[in-house]
Order: structure tokens, then sequence, then C-alpha cells
């Protein structure tokens, strides 16, 4: 029996289609130039290795069973996420690097 060979699917626009399953959310984190304070100094990846991480959602899926019934997930496309830094597995698309992780491993929406 041959296997195929899966390739990212992209859209015309070069991206790609990626639909977590489950309660699971890919974000993509922010970069050093985003870790920046209110009045613009620049935090050290130090320093920011002991906070918690921090993204932007980049897809959702469709949310856990408990109970027989669908919780649908609290966060959506866009939002940005504060989440624990040893919760998550890293993923790299078009030498982009995401991070993939469960809904409760986010701590809070930034509003």
């Amino acid at each position: 029996m041959k296997r195929s060979k899966t390739k990212t699917k992209k859209s015309s626009s070069n991206r790609f289609k990626l639909e977590p399953l489950g309660d699971r959310v890919l974000v993509k984190p922010s970069s050093p130039e985003e870790r920046k304070s209110a009045g613009g100094i620049i935090i050290p990846d130090t320093v920011s290795k002991e906070k918690p991480e921090r993204g932007t959602v980049v897809a959702v899926g469709k949310g856990k069973f408990e109970d027989g019934k669908l919780i649908p997930p609290r966060v959506k496309v866009g939002d940005e996420v504060v989440f624990s830094k040893y919760g998550y597995d890293e993923l790299k698309i078009d030498d982009i690097e995401y991070f993939i992780l469960r809904e409760d491993g986010i701590l809070a929406i930034v509003k």
C-alpha cells in the first residue's frame, strides 16, 4: 500500500490553511520587536523567558466535548493572548514559527 505525501495546502495568496483539532489554538508568537515596554524599552529575551508567552491567534479548533456537548472556544482569530511558556508545541510553516496549544493553556486575552 502506497502512502501519498501530504503537503500544506496553500491558497492563491500563498497562505496555508490549517484547522486545529478539538480545543487547540494556533498562535503566532510576538516578535522581539513587539516585546517592548509602554515607554519603548526593549525587554531582552532573558527577561521574557521568565514570563508567560504572548502572541496572536491565527486559527482555532471547533471546541471540545464535555458531557456529550460541544463547548465552543472562547478565543477567536485575531485575539492577542498570553499563554504558558511550557504548554505548547512548536510548528514552522514557510519559515514562520507558530505555537499550537490547547485553549486551557491560554492564561488571558489582551484587551
